[in-house]
């Protein structure tokens, strides 16, 4: 009973996993739409208020709910800054002018950019297997945006810089919880970051997109499902199902999310696939799966084995 037990347990998690990278690939389009209607920084801001009200209750429910200790608060504010608040607020820009299939490829590069970041931060050994894999990245980014980077497409050129720096801003973030050690669990923290997020997107957005304006009908779909769906419940299931796999896996598996992004937004919007966005997919991943899985002690891992 015990065996039969544990192991529907772990099919459980292996659908938990693949619900995860469904949830973040359907994402991408339905943000695409969202912000045809809602301006994307006060997007971000929405959907990081619903996702705090969403885990705020998740937590009040499971009678987990606790103030961040003070050692806790540096992390809160880094991740809530620069993994929600920025590489939201960036990514939501560049969707006003890119596809969402080729901007989750870019945007999903952040290992690529975590592995010298390492290196230099934390003084980590970086092998040659994951330089290589660093090279292999920057060549799939570049063959994504080479084809845009002419003088009479400045937007473009633009939105690919923004996706580039929120990726930095994740890769900062990883990086630095590398180095924290917790006081309390990862999902504790959860809505006090999508909180700080929201709180600093709130005075940008009226800064630079005005008031909030009336949010029509397909804003407030793509919100009803991005803000506690593809925020709320990913967070928590990236923390559940990290503690059922290795941090390798749950790095390797995530990568499918961009790749089959790509395909729903190629259904659902018509996005075309070209040769160099092929490219610059197997390059990227291929970078990816080499930087990750190089015989390092990675900071990708170690910050999920810390978490968890």
């Amino acid at each position: 009973m015990v065996a039969q037990s544990a192991e529907a347990s772990g099919f459980g998690h292996r659908w938990l996993l693949v619900l995860l990278v469904l949830t973040w690939a359907i994402s991408w389009p339905i943000i695409k739409i969202g912000i045809t209607t809602v301006p994307p920084i006060w997007y971000g801001c929405f959907r990081y208020i619903i996702a705090a009200c969403c885990l705020f209750g998740l937590l009040a429910a499971r009678r987990e709910l606790v103030f961040p200790p003070r050692p806790d608060w540096p992390l809160v504010v880094v991740s809530g800054a620069l993994q929600m608040a920025a590489y939201s607020a960036l990514t939501g820009l560049a969707l006003t002018v890119l596809p969402p299939g080729r901007a989750s490829v870019l945007a999903f590069s952040t290992p690529i950019w975590v592995v010298p970041l390492a290196g230099w931060w934390l003084h980590e050994h970086v092998s040659r297997q994951a330089m290589f894999g660093v090279g292999l990245g920057i060549l799939g980014v570049l063959a994504i945006a080479l084809p845009s980077l002419h003088p009479d497409r400045v937007e473009q050129v633009l939105a690919y810089v923004m996706l580039m720096g929120a990726a930095a801003a994740w890769a900062i973030s990883i990086v630095f919880v590398r180095s924290h050690r917790f006081t309390v669990s990862a999902l504790a923290l959860a809505p006090w970051q999508t909180l700080v997020a929201a709180g600093l997107l709130f005075p940008l957005a009226i800064l630079v997109e005005g008031s909030p304006r009336t949010i029509g009908e397909s804003g407030v779909a793509s919100l009803v499902y991005v803000g506690p769906v593809a925020t709320a419940f990913a967070y928590w299931a990236v923390v559940e199902a990290g503690r059922h796999f290795r941090a390798s896996t749950m790095s390797m598996t995530l990568l499918a999310a961009p790749s089959l992004g790509i395909l729903v937004s190629a259904l659902t919007l018509g996005e075309p696939i070209g040769a160099s966005l092929i490219a610059g997919v197997v390059l990227t991943g291929a970078g990816i799966r080499l930087a990750t899985s190089a015989p390092q002690h990675s900071p990708i891992v170690a910050s999920a084995e810390r978490e968890n």
